[in-house]
C-alpha cells in the first residue's frame, strides 16, 4: 500500500510540474514584448555552438573578464539582456562580435529576476544547443577546465547520456574591507578575490524539484547566522542541453523538467560537477548595496534583506581564520566542492 501511495504522490508531482512548466513558458512568451533587439548576430550561430545567456545591469567593470574567461572555455555566442544600464554596458556589448543584445527598462523582479526574458531567448535560439546560463558575476570552472574546453566536457556529457551539469556557487572575497583596492575592467578579479569558505555548507534535496538546496559560505556566516534559512542558495544547474520546452524555475537553481536537476549521484557516488566563482564582493558592492536596497529588484521579499544591504554598505571584512586561499580546481576537488566523477 505504501508503494502505491508513493507512486501516486510522484505521479501527482510530475503532473503539477508539467503545468508549472507550461505556465512559465507562457509567461516568457508574453514577456518577449518587453525586449527590444539592439544587435542581432544570431545568424552566425552554428548548430554545435555552445551559447551563454545572461541578464546584466551596469556591468561594464565585470564584462571584459566575464566574456574573455568564457570565450577561453569555448562559448561561441553570448545572448545578453541589458536592463537599463547607464554605465556604458550596452555600447560595450554592441561592439562585441560574438554578442547579440536585447534591452529593456521593465522590472527585473517582475520578470522573475530576468528569467522570463532569458527563457524566451532560449526557446528561440537555444534549442538543441548546450546552453550556459550565468550572471555576470559568475565564472564557471570545472575539472580540467585549464586543458579541456567546454566542447570536450559537453561531448563527454552527451556520451554519458547526461543533459545537465551542476555547480556550486562559491563566494570569493578579499582579505580586509570590501572597498579596499580598485578593480579595473579586464583585470583578473580573483587576484584580489582569492579567499573562500571551504567547509561550512549544508545541503538538502528538495522533494518536489529534486534539486540540491545548498546554503553556506561567508554570506550565511556573516549576514544570516541568526536565521540561516534566509541565506542565499548556492546550488545551480548552469549548463543544460536545451530544449525549447525547458524552463528555469528560479535563476538557474532549478530547471524543469525536474530530471535535469539530478546533477548528483543518488547511490552515494559522485557525478562530475563544477564551481561558479562568484565575484559579487568586488569593491563596488559597497556603494551598490545602498542603490539595490532602494531599487528592491533583487529579492522577492526585498524588505527582509534591508539589514543585509546595510551590512554590506558598512564595508565589512569577510575574512576569518578559517578562510581558504584559492589555488586551483584540484584544490576545490580535494575539498569536495567539485568532482571529476567519471571524467578522468
Amino acid at each position: 500500500m505504501g508503494t502505491i501511495s508513493a507512486w501516486a504522490h510522484d505521479a501527482y508531482q510530475a503532473y503539477r510540474l508539467r503545468w508549472k512548466r507550461r505556465h512559465l513558458l507562457w509567461r516568457s512568451l508574453r514577456k518577449r514584448h518587453q525586449l527590444a533587439c539592439a544587435v542581432d548576430r544570431t545568424r552566425a550561430i552554428a548548430h554545435d555552438d555552445i551559447l551563454c545567456f545572461t541578464t546584466v545591469r551596469n556591468e561594464a567593470l565585470r564584462l571584459p573578464w566575464f566574456l574573455g574567461h568564457h570565450r577561453r572555455l569555448g562559448v561561441r555566442h553570448f545572448l545578453v539582456v541589458d536592463n537599463a544600464s547607464d554605465d556604458g554596458t550596452p555600447d560595450y556589448l554592441a561592439d562585441q562580435p560574438d554578442v547579440s543584445l536585447w534591452t529593456t527598462a521593465h522590472s527585473y523582479r517582475l520578470s522573475r529576476f530576468g528569467v522570463d526574458w532569458l527563457t524566451w531567448l532560449q526557446m528561440r535560439h537555444g534549442h538543441r544547443h548546450w546552453c550556459l546560463t550565468l550572471d555576470a558575476d559568475e565564472c564557471l570552472v570545472y575539472p580540467y577546465h585549464d586543458t579541456r574546453p567546454l566542447p570536450a566536457l559537453c561531448d563527454w556529457l552527451d556520451r554519458q547520456g547526461r543533459a545537465s551539469f551542476g555547480a556550486l556557487m562559491l563566494d570569493m572575497y578579499p582579505r580586509g574591507p570590501l572597498s579596499g583596492g580598485d578593480c579595473v575592467a579586464g583585470e583578473d578579479p580573483f587576484a584580489r578575490l582569492c579567499w573562500f569558505d571551504a567547509g561550512n555548507y549544508g545541503m538538502q534535496r528538495k522533494p518536489d524539484l529534486q534539486n540540491l538546496w545548498i546554503q553556506g559560505g561567508p554570506r550565511a556566516r556573516m549576514f544570516f547566522a541568526a536565521d540561516p534559512r534566509r541565506a542565499p542558495t548556492m546550488g545551480k544547474v548552469p549548463l543544460v542541453r536545451w530544449h525549447w520546452r525547458h524552463a528555469y524555475v528560479n535563476s538557474s537553481h532549478a530547471v524543469l523538467p525536474r530530471r535535469l536537476n539530478r546533477v548528483y549521484a543518488a547511490d552515494g557516488g559522485e557525478l562530475t560537477s563544477g564551481v561558479l566563482l562568484h565575484t559579487k564582493f568586488l569593491d563596488i558592492v559597497v556603494t551598490r548595496s545602498a542603490e539595490e536596497k532602494q531599487r528592491q529588484e533583487h529579492f522577492a521579499n526585498s524588505t527582509l534583506y534591508d539589514e543585509y544591504y546595510d551590512a554590506l554598505s558598512a564595508d565589512p571584512d569577510l575574512w576569518c581564520d578559517a578562510s581558504t586561499r584559492l589555488t586551483g580546481w584540484r584544490q576545490l576537488e580535494r575539498l569536495g566542492l567539485m568532482s571529476r566523477g567519471g571524467w578522468i
